[in-house]
């Protein structure tokens, strides 16, 4: 299963999204904070700090190869290469 933390109106996290949809890969979204740093699910605001250590969108969790990263062009390259 993958999980991204991201924001509404975070560009980077938009870029995730959409590589997501045009891999065709299922995921689960959370949107612990707002692209400003507005904290909007205490729940998950704290996943995403004790998973990354970072306060920082996006961040891709694949539980079936056990990695998290941050870094949208990261994240992208991660899944053309495992999800393509």
């Amino acid at each position: 299963m993958l999980e991204i933390y991201q924001a509404e109106g975070c560009r980077y996290s938009a870029k995730v999204r959409q590589t997501l949809t045009d891999l065709g890969v299922s995921y689960v979204v959370h949107n612990p904070r707002s692209a400003a740093g507005e904290t909007r699910n205490e729940q998950t605001y704290e996943q995403l700090r004790t998973l990354g250590g970072e306060d920082q969108i996006p961040f891709l969790v694949d539980h079936q190869r056990g990695a998290t990263m941050y870094e949208s062009d990261d994240i992208i390259a991660y899944l053309e290469e495992h999800y393509a």
